[in-house]
């Protein structure tokens, strides 16, 4: 009679994890995470940064205004409240609130380069993005993948961004850091701030893709943003219909105007035949809306080109 034995390994027996597997992050928004995480961190440093100094300029904003007692802004002009006195927090609040608006003012610049260089052009040169193609990756997918994750985080950033730059300007009553109309002022007060940051993100995308390399796609995306932003500063104040005024109101203006042109009549006498155009503060939003809007209508345009190319090169 023969005995059945088992056979079960001499070693000591390996057991398995118990519990749910670790949750591990993968797919293709995670994998642009990664890629541009020194971005990532460098975004997130300068916005917290911005937002520890915007709450500090709020808070020493009450004694910026009170140094310069009861003068206030009467006319159209930035300088209206003459010399502000040489103290402390005058300084720190007025240079403050002028770096801030002047990072998120110019904050395409380097999005436009980072977007031509390192997240489209480096990636085709190096041939990274035709290797993500050949893994179950659409280039359309890539490629919006690639443009979504940026333009959330820069929306996000942005969005916390003014308004935090209106409430720090709004502590000192705004009269220390120039008029609503002045362009660095004008651009971080508002939503046009957050679709200049996306125009710059669409056309460094673009400029990558037509040129496939990071150097030059870096340089054009740069040239690019550099001809928008000209541009639109130049005509900004003819976006929206003006006011014009004749005669004694000529010389007078609502408070916070930015007068744009002025001048008197050659055959008539005396103060009758003078006239004025001005842009008054109420125009701020409806400025601001067409801005944004010619702002985001370029981004969608560049958005569109990019998928054509792409379409085209790779049917």
């Amino acid at each position: 009679m023969s005995t059945l034995t088992s056979h079960r390994p001499s070693g000591p027996a390996q057991r398995r994890p118990s519990g749910p597997a670790p949750y591990r992050p993968s797919g293709l928004t995670w994998a642009v995470l990664r890629l541009h995480r020194t971005a990532l961190y460098a975004w997130g440093a300068a916005l917290l940064v911005a937002v520890a100094a915007l709450i500090w300029m709020h808070v020493i904003g009450p004694d910026a205004r009170a140094a310069v007692g009861d003068c206030d802004a009467s006319d159209s002009f930035a300088g209206d409240c003459g010399i502000i006195r040489e103290t402390t927090a005058d300084k720190i609040y007025t240079y403050g609130l002028d770096q801030a608006a002047i990072a998120l003012t110019y904050l395409m610049y380097p999005v436009a380069v980072w977007a031509g260089a390192a997240l489209i052009g480096r990636e085709l040169e190096s041939g990274t993005a035709h290797l993500a193609w050949t893994q179950s990756v659409t280039p359309a997918r890539w490629l919006a993948v690639k443009l979504a994750v940026p333009a959330v985080l820069l929306t996000a950033g942005t969005s916390l961004a003014v308004p935090l730059s209106e409430w720090a300007r709004d502590a000192g009553t705004g009269k220390l850091v120039g008029g609503w109309f002045n362009s660095n002022v004008y651009v971080s007060s508002g939503p046009v701030a957050v679709a200049y940051a996306l125009a710059g993100l669409a056309l460094g995308a673009l400029a990558g893709l037509v040129l496939r390399k990071a150097l030059p796609a870096a340089t054009a995306a740069l040239a690019a943003v550099y001809v928008l932003h000209s541009v639109l500063d130049g005509i900004r104040m003819s976006l929206w219909p003006t006011e014009t005024v004749s005669g004694q109101a000529a010389l007078h203006f609502p408070h916070g105007a930015l007068v744009l042109e002025r001048g008197a009549e050659p055959s008539a006498d005396g103060r009758s035949g003078l006239w004025a155009t001005y842009q008054p503060e109420s125009h701020f939003w409806p400025l601001q809306l067409v801005e944004s809007g010619l702002l985001l209508a370029v981004a969608g345009l560049a958005v569109v080109a990019a998928f054509a190319l792409l379409r085209r090169r790779h049917s």
